[in-house]
Formats: structure tokens, sequence, C-alpha cells
């Protein structure tokens, strides 16, 4: 018996995450799409969740983690990106943003096929995530806007400064042993030339 095919508008609402730029108030020399951003935070939740099972006792699902961090910001395709400044400006304005984001990831799962509903429920809304999960996650996106800073102030634009002593500030908060780790290990790279991480070492 052939399955019927039923038509969903939920993947080319996920194909515009390209088109939603982060850091709208600042100047960037290097400008990041969501899409992009999405990413570089599913690699680095990936990695957080291997040194977290690999060296301080986890059990974590390191292949949900990274697909969790994948679909973690899909619910600014209907919403668009809200700069941190706006976003942070008060208790009610948080509030009030946190339920429309909510209200948009429950879009997209009621936007998804049918069959595959509970699937992606399980990857884009925060109820189904555990503890540990949601950290990872959260700290992976914390990780990358800290080296977008870096890499901004490595091509000398200033605006960043400030972005990176909060984030640095939020990092440091955590006191949590692999993000630590994955600082101290791998973040340096993210300073150095392309001749200075390619070189040979002796």
């Amino acid at each position: 018996m052939v399955t019927p095919i039923a038509k969903s508008h939920f993947f080319a609402h996920l194909s515009r995450m390209k088109l939603i730029n982060r850091w709208p108030l600042m100047r960037n020399v290097y400008q990041e799409n969501v899409q992009e951003h999405s990413l570089q935070v599913a690699m680095v939740a990936h990695a957080l969740a291997l040194i977290k099972n690999r060296y301080f006792g986890g059990t974590v699902d390191v292949y949900k983690v990274a697909t969790i961090a994948l679909f973690h910001d899909v619910s600014e395709v209907l919403t668009g990106d809200l700069p941190t400044p706006v976003k942070y400006f008060n208790p009610a304005i948080k509030d009030e943003y946190k339920k429309i984001e909510k209200i948009a990831e429950q879009k997209l799962v009621d936007m998804a096929p049918d069959d595959f509903k509970n699937d992606y429920a399980q990857l884009i809304d925060h109820a189904h995530h555990s503890e540990d999960e949601a950290f990872i996650v959260k700290a992976a996106d914390v990780i990358c806007a800290y080296l977008k800073t870096l890499e901004e102030l490595s091509a000398g634009n200033k605006e960043f400064e400030l972005a990176k002593k909060r984030l640095d500030k939020i990092l440091q908060d955590y006191h949590s042993e692999e993000v630590d780790y994955f600082i101290q290990a791998y973040v340096p790279s993210f300073t150095l030339s392309l001749d200075e991480i390619t070189q040979e070492e002796y």
C-alpha cells in the first residue's frame, strides 16, 4: 500500500533561517545568519555532551543534544531575531517574548507533517528536554556568541568589547566542568590566524 503524500510548509519555513541575520543592532565585520549559527551551536553542543560523558560522568545522548541544538532557534523564522538589549530590557519584556517564542514554536510543531509532529515536538518544544540537554544547548549557544565576539574583535571591531565581557562572565558563572574544559582546550585557537592553526607542531 502506497503511503499518501501529505504536503507541509514546515521545511520551507525552516529554510528561511538563512535569511535572518543575528546581532542586528551592531556593526558586523562578518554578518552571521541563524542557520549557520545553529550549525555551530550543534557542533559545540555535541562536543560539550561528549566532554561531559567522557570526563565528568555524564550520560547525555550526544546525538539528541546536537539535533536539539540544530532546532534551538527555529522559532525565529516566525518572530525574527530580537536583539538581546531589547529582549532583556526588563523582566516584563523578557517574559512576554518567552510567551511569543512558545507560541511560535507550537505553530511550527503544528505545521510539521502529521506523521512526524511528535518527533519534531521532541526537538522544538523545551518541555521535552531534560535539564542536562537544555543546559548544554544553552551553554553551546552562549559559547558560539562568545566566539563571534572574538572573531569581530580580532578583525578590529570594538563594537563587540562589552558583549565579550558580558558573555565571559555568563560562561564563568555556569561553573560547568564541560564548559570550562571546552573553553580552555579549544577556544584559544579561535584567536589565531589560519597559518597558526594549520602549521605542524614539532
